[in-house]
């Protein structure tokens, strides 16, 4: 990680994390707690946060809109509040937006609480007037983008990246899709060809127990269609 100065925004600079640095940060954490899985399945996230934080995730209404937050106390996360309207539903696509959530959640846990060390409450963070120290979730956790768009807030971009790493770890994602790729050239490189990319979607969605689309998301991202679908190491 490298830090970035800022001229704007409640912090003097900000982290910057390499996509691979995400990945390292949440594979090693989920091995510490114990819960990186021998082959692929699924990431039982809430259990993560249990561990990991030492804190249960909590449930209550919010408004419209704010998917979740995460609050710090001193570098340390106190506290990690989802939607009630998202447990409720009780579907199976809002189950594994939940578990999405979660995931983004945990992402800001890991990645930026160091910013809360001092205790500070700067103003502004959340455009809500409100100066409490945390992190408020808007819209969705889900939107598939690799890069972030002009005026997207960095810690946001940062945690949905985690969504992936956490819920769906590369090498996991490698062996969960073998069937589907095919061996190209002297090195024996893998590629996942366009005609099976929509197979290995479902086959995600369901190994993982994610949404469709965090599972084409993930793909995009281990196997970049740019680069006709080879392996990304």
């Amino acid at each position: 990680m490298k830090t970035i100065r800022t001229r704007g925004g409640p912090f003097t600079e900000r982290p910057h994390f390499e996509l691979r640095e995400i990945e390292e940060i949440c594979s090693t954490e989920l091995r510490k707690v114990g819960l990186y899985p021998s082959a692929p399945e699924t990431i039982r996230i809430d259990r993560f946060i249990e561990k990991r934080f030492n804190i249960s995730p909590r449930y209550e209404q919010l408004p419209d809109g704010v998917l979740g937050f995460t609050r710090f106390e001193r570098g340390q996360v106190a506290e990690i509040v989802v939607s009630q309207a998202l447990d409720e539903e009780g579907s199976k696509v809002s189950e594994r937006r939940l578990r999405s959530t979660l995931a983004h959640e945990a992402g800001h846990g890991l990645l930026h609480a160091y910013l809360f060390a001092l205790g500070e409450k700067p103003k502004g963070l959340f455009d809500d007037g409100d100066r409490t120290p945390r992190i408020l979730c808007r819209g969705t956790t889900e939107a598939p983008r690799l890069t972030p768009k002009p005026k997207v807030n960095w810690s946001e971009f940062q945690a949905n990246r985690a969504i992936g790493a956490f819920l769906m770890p590369k090498p996991l994602v490698d062996e969960a899709l073998r069937e589907f790729c095919v061996e190209n050239g002297a090195l024996g490189q893998r590629t996942l060809p366009g005609d099976k990319r929509d197979a290995a979607i479902r086959a995600l969605s369901t190994i993982f127990d994610v949404n469709p689309i965090v599972a084409r998301l993930r793909i995009d991202e281990v196997f970049p269609q740019k680069n006709e679908g080879q392996l990304l190491l």
